[in-house]
C-alpha cells in the first residue's frame, strides 16, 4: 500500500528526491482522444526538477506505461510497472482520464484502495458529476437556476407530443452520463425525435431532456487554490452549429472569448454562481462549468471535473488569462492530493 503524505513531501524535498507521478490518460470512452492530448499537455508542463512523470494509458484494451517508446503493462493489483527489470511506484496519480472510468469515480475509488493520492475530486464527486440527473438533483437544494428536465430510461414509454408540450420546442436530448457532448442532440421539430434518441441511447441507458434556454453561453474555470475556491475565467463561447457540440469544442466551429465581454455586475453573479456550484458539490481540483444566461441570470447547465487541456480546450484559455503557470496548476493539485485522505482514515 502507498502511505504518501505531507511529511513524506518534505523529506523528499529535503532530500532532493523526486517524487514518481502517473500522468494518467486516455479511457474506455470516445473522449479518450482527447484524454490523450490533454495528458500529453500535462507531462509537458509538469516540472521535472521536482518529479518525474510517467505517461500512464489506462484503455479499454490494455493498461500500460509508455517509457522511451516501449509500453511496460501496468500491475491492476498494485498499479505499479516494472521497467528493465525494476519495480516503479507511484507517489501519486495526476487523473486526466475523460469520461469512463477516471471522471465517474471507477479508478478513483480503485487508487483510494490501493492509498494512492489522486488529483481531483474525491470518487464521490466524481461519480455524482458524471451522472446529470443526479446533479441537478442535489443542485436544486441550493436554489442554482437551471432548464426544466424530464429523465428517460431505454424501454420506457416515450411521448414526444407530451414532452414538446412540457417543454416547448427546440428542446435537447442529452445521455445521462456522457461528456464532451457525445450523443447530445437540438430536436427542432418532432421529426427529429427519434433520432435523436436513438443518438443519446448509444451512449447511456438513461437520458436527460431538457427545455431550451436562450441566451449567452459561458463556460467557467475554477479551482481549489491555496485553499480558496478561485475562479480562473469566464470563456463566452460562440458556436458556429446550432449548439456547442462535439464539432465545435473540438474542431474548431467555434469563437471563445476568453474573458468574456460581461458587465461588472454580470460578470461577478457568474463567478459567484460558479463559485456556489463548486462548494455546493465539495468539488476540489480543476473544474469548468457550463452556463446558458438568459435575462441576466447563469443557468447551470453541467460541470465537468476533468476539463480538456488539449490545445483547442478553454481551461488552458482561462489559465492564461489569470496568468497562472500549469505547472504550478499541477503543483497545487499534487499539494491538495497529497492531504487528502481516504475516507476510512479521517
Amino acid at each position: 500500500m502507498h502511505q504518501v503524505s505531507t511529511i513524506v513531501l518534505n523529506l523528499c524535498y529535503i532530500k532532493n528526491e523526486k517524487m514518481n507521478v502517473a500522468i494518467v490518460m486516455g479511457g474506455y470512452s470516445d473522449e479518450s482522444v482527447i484524454s490523450l492530448r490533454s495528458g500529453q499537455l500535462l507531462l509537458s508542463q509538469i516540472d521535472r526538477s521536482k518529479y518525474t512523470p510517467y505517461e500512464v494509458h489506462i484503455l479499454l484494451d490494455d493498461w500500460y506505461c509508455l517509457h522511451e517508446g516501449t509500453k511496460y503493462t501496468l500491475s491492476r493489483g498494485d498499479f505499479s510497472v516494472t521497467i528493465e527489470g525494476k519495480k516503479i511506484t507511484f507517489d501519486v496519480v495526476v487523473n486526466t482520464i475523460h469520461g469512463t472510468p477516471g471522471e465517474d469515480g471507477h479508478m478513483q475509488a480503485y487508487w483510494e484502495l490501493l492509498e494512492i493520492p489522486y488529483t481531483g475530486c474525491h470518487y464521490y464527486q466524481s461519480s455524482l458529476t458524471f451522472n446529470k440527473r443526479d446533479t441537478l438533483s442535489v443542485l436544486s437544494k441550493f436554489d442554482i437556476p437551471k432548464a426544466k428536465s424530464i429523465y428517460l430510461s431505454k424501454g420506457d414509454t416515450i411521448d414526444g407530443t407530451k414532452i414538446a408540450a412540457e417543454l416547448g420546442l427546440p428542446f435537447f436530448v442529452k445521455p445521462n452520463q456522457s461528456g464532451s457532448s457525445l450523443g447530445v442532440s437540438m430536436v427542432t421539430t418532432l421529426d427529429d425525435f427519434e433520432k435523436a434518441l436513438a443518438f443519446a441511447f448509444a451512449e447511456d441507458d438513461d437520458i436527460l431532456i431538457e427545455s431550451y434556454l436562450n441566451g449567452r453561453e459561458v463556460s467557467v474555470g475554477v479551482i481549489k487554490y491555496k485553499g480558496e475556491t478561485k475562479v480562473m475565467g469566464i470563456t463566452e463561447i460562440l458556436s458556429q452549429n446550432s449548439f456547442f457540440d462535439y464539432e465545435a469544442k473540438y474542431l474548431g466551429k467555434s469563437d471563445e472569448i476568453t474573458p468574456a465581454n460581461l458587465s461588472e455586475p454580470l460578470q461577478k453573479h457568474v463567478e459567484e454562481t460558479a463559485k456556489k456550484v463548486y462548494e455546493s458539490l465539495g468539488m476540489t481540483g480543476f473544474s469548468r462549468t457550463d452556463f446558458i444566461i438568459m435575462n441576466d441570470v447563469p443557468h447551470f447547465i453541467e460541470i465537468n471535473t476533468n476539463p480538456g487541456l488539449s490545445p483547442q480546450s478553454i481551461f488552458p484559455q482561462q489559465a492564461a488569462h489569470a496568468q497562472m503557470a500549469m505547472s504550478d496548476l499541477i503543483d497545487n493539485e499534487i499539494e491538495l492530493a497529497l492531504k487528502r485522505k481516504p475516507i476510512w482514515k479521517k
